[in-house]
């Protein structure tokens, strides 16, 4: 368990660091960063899994090009908000996606929810009215994107649930990663910054980031229990927020903290109650 622990931290920790890039590269257009993001993970992701001979394109192939779709969607609109809103906040706010996700399960697996669940979502929901109307940071175009990110996100999760453990995550994700790297150098040819001495460096540490994340958040989930493990995922808002600050100058008052415990607290919450047998 302490492994998974240390495996889950420093997940959380690339995740953030790759966030924190993406907000000081908002100048770029969306689906360059996208290129990158996208194209530095394939490179990497696709060298693992061939040094470890798992078969590269997977069973499910529909369901995980239709998740890469639903993903890379879901990844454009919280690369957008990052534009609008502290990073901080941004991270939080896309935290909501595992209820969207619950809901699309109940909807399109048929699963059962424990009474409990649902006060937890109001109150996810309530915090985010909170950070709305306390926050002066934040801004409406940021919030509806992110949000839309986080419906977005909420599909994925049903998406790979559907896939199950029949493909190995790292194809999953390659998937992903492949059909970004395509899309984003696509588009990227009608809308180009060329990058500046030090900023390609930035643009390339994307990929290693997002990269370093996915791979120790397998690595946690494969050796440590969901219940303990899943929660502590959401220590990247506490990175978040400290990098937002001490990067960027974010300002947080007493009432987003609050909008933000309550988003974070209730999903906390969530996850132990849902995981629970019986």
């Amino acid at each position: 368990m302490k492994k998974a622990v240390l495996y889950m931290t420093l997940s959380t920790l690339a995740f953030s660091i790759m966030n924190a890039l993406i907000k000081q590269l908002h100048h770029f257009p969306t689906f360059q960063v996208v290129f990158f993001r996208s194209a530095g993970s394939l490179l990497l992701a696709s060298g693992y899994i061939f040094a470890k001979g798992i078969p590269v394109l997977g069973n499910h192939r529909k369901l995980m090009l239709l998740r890469s779709v639903v993903g890379l969607t879901a990844m454009s609109l919280f690369f957008m908000s990052l534009k609008y809103l502290p990073v901080g906040t941004a991270v939080s706010l896309r935290y909501i996606a595992p209820i969207f996700a619950t809901l699309f399960a109940v909807l399109l697996l048929g699963e059962k929810l424990r009474a409990a669940q649902w006060p937890l979502f109001v109150v996810a929901f309530a915090g985010v009215w909170v950070l709305r109307g306390f926050d002066r940071g934040m801004d409406p175009t940021g919030l509806a994107l992110v949000v839309a990110a986080s419906v977005f996100s909420g599909l994925v999760y049903v998406i790979i649930r559907r896939i199950g453990s029949g493909d190995h995550p790292l194809v999953i994700v390659n998937y992903f990663m492949f059909t970004g790297t395509v899309v984003g150098a696509v588009a990227s040819l009608f809308h180009w910054a060329t990058p500046v001495g030090a900023e390609w460096g930035l643009l390339l540490a994307l990929g290693l980031f997002g990269f370093v994340g996915q791979l120790f958040m397998t690595k946690a989930f494969q050796i440590g229990r969901t219940n303990l493990v899943a929660p502590l995922k959401y220590i990247e808002v506490v990175f978040s927020i400290s990098i937002g600050v001490f990067w960027f100058g974010d300002v947080y008052t007493l009432m987003s903290f609050l909008g933000i415990f309550m988003i974070i607290g209730a999903l906390v919450a969530n996850v132990m109650i849902g995981k629970k047998k019986g």
